[in-house]
């Protein structure tokens, strides 16, 4: 059974950071890529990272240059920088398998980005 865990979030002002962590078991974490994703209030989820399983990554273009994802396949977890985070970062942010995810989502983490 696939359990993802995700952690971090919190409230920040404008230009602001945090640092998501995602523990993932259940998959073959070390064979896969896998993403970050956030759904906004009243929107679709949306991915906006992505790491291969060697490294390799890819940014929706509204965070590119400021959000870093990477992982440790030792540990099963990926982790997401988010760096000059804006008020439209304002979202729930889960991790999940890329570029399909998987069934089961984990509770995902609030990041609530306000002055």
């Amino acid at each position: 059974q696939v359990h993802l865990v995700e952690s971090g979030g919190g409230a920040v002002q404008p230009g602001g950071s945090l640092t998501l962590s995602c523990t993932a078991s259940g998959l073959p974490f070390s064979d896969i890529a896998m993403a970050w994703y956030r759904q906004r209030p009243g929107e679709l989820r949306e991915q906006v990272a992505r790491i291969s399983k060697i490294g390799v990554t890819a940014y929706a273009d509204y965070v590119k240059g400021r959000f870093t994802i990477s992982r440790d396949n030792a540990r099963n977890t990926v982790h997401l920088q988010m760096n000059s985070l804006k008020p439209e970062d304002t979202a729930f942010y889960y991790c999940n398998a890329a570029p399909f995810p998987e069934t089961d989502w984990g509770q995902g983490t609030q990041i609530i980005v306000s002055s």
